[in-house]
């Protein structure tokens, strides 16, 4: 398989799906039906692109699940205080900046692996949501906070407007920075980049804490979306972040990403998601196929590497 094939292999799996669900299903195409993917697809989409970052440099965050619910509920706590719906988002974003500051530091500085720091954070942040508001969800926000989720600007979901600048961001760190450059160097070679120069500590917590606020953004559109800021907001969600980026090139072993594939691969897991409810499969047959899916892409993945070697 060409270099070139395998990264149009998840567009093509892409329009494949969305050409058999619009078969399959007769609601698949209607204007609420697409909107819906798209809000829902932007939460995903918006964590998978932080993660898309902290996976090139080798790493992995499994707690960005967990983030999500503490921005989504500490914005919409700061919300209900009375503040504005800007000075909320903000809050949301900078608990997420901490979080995930908080991690990269843990990695670097205590020489923790990243699966074990953020398996641990994973349930230090969803307990510390739990704790703050005693397990209950936060209702009484402004009705303009929902504007961010639900509303649209010039016929498009506003989310898309936000996750374009978010990618767009994402995309200019990645080809057009030295944090960028750095983050591929430690990825493809962690002991080679140390002894380039390369401050490897400082860039691998910045790379966590650019993940966690974009975290952050997640949890406060999808408190937007639901219009309650929910503790227990965000399970599961670290594996359907990824899962994108593993399905959109990225690779576990580091050194390889892209924000173009991780967004095709979030809107495949969104089309997957949203297929299977208008087919009436059940949310356990879900979660098998997410875990399948996440075993294919790491299987060719390696499949690859291993021709190529």
């Amino acid at each position: 398989m060409t270099k070139k094939l395998q990264r149009f292999l998840p567009f093509l799996s892409l329009i494949l799906l969305f050409i058999g669900l619009s078969v399959a299903s007769p609601y698949f195409l209607t204007a609420n039906n697409l909107a819906s993917v798209a809000r829902q697809t932007a939460v995903f989409n918006t964590m998978a692109l932080g993660m898309t970052i902290v996976i090139i440099t080798g790493g992995i965050d499994l707690s960005v699940g967990s983030i999500l619910g503490l921005a989504g509920l500490g914005g919409a706590m700061s919300l209900e205080a009375g503040q504005p719906v800007v000075v909320g988002l903000l809050v949301g974003i900078l608990i997420g900046t901490a979080c995930g500051f908080l991690n990269g530091f843990l990695i670097t500085r205590l020489g923790i692996p990243p699966f074990v720091v953020t398996l641990g954070t994973l349930g230090v942040y969803r307990g510390v949501a739990l704790i703050v508001s005693n397990g209950l969800p936060v209702h009484k926000i402004p009705a303009g906070f929902s504007f961010i989720g639900e509303g649209n600007l010039l016929g498009i979901p506003f989310v898309l407007w936000m996750l374009v600048i978010c990618a767009v961001a994402v995309h200019v760190i990645l080809e057009h920075t030295r944090l960028g450059r750095y983050a591929f160097a430690i990825g493809s070679n962690r002991v080679a980049s140390i002894y380039a120069g390369i401050p490897v500590n400082f860039h691998v917590t910045a790379v966590y804490a650019i993940g966690g606020a974009l975290s952050g953004l997640a949890g406060m559109i999808e408190a937007s979306r639901l219009m309650t800021g929910q503790p227990t907001a965000g399970q599961g969600y670290e594996l359907q972040a990824i899962a994108a980026v593993v399905i959109g090139g990225g690779s576990l072993n580091g050194g390889e990403g892209s924000v173009v594939g991780t967004l095709i691969g979030a809107f495949i897991m969104g089309l997957l998601s949203n297929g299977a409810d208008l087919l009436n499969i059940s949310n356990y047959w879900q979660q098998v196929i997410i875990g399948s899916v996440i075993i294919l892409a790491v299987t060719l993945d390696e499949l690859r590497k291993r021709r190529a070697a």
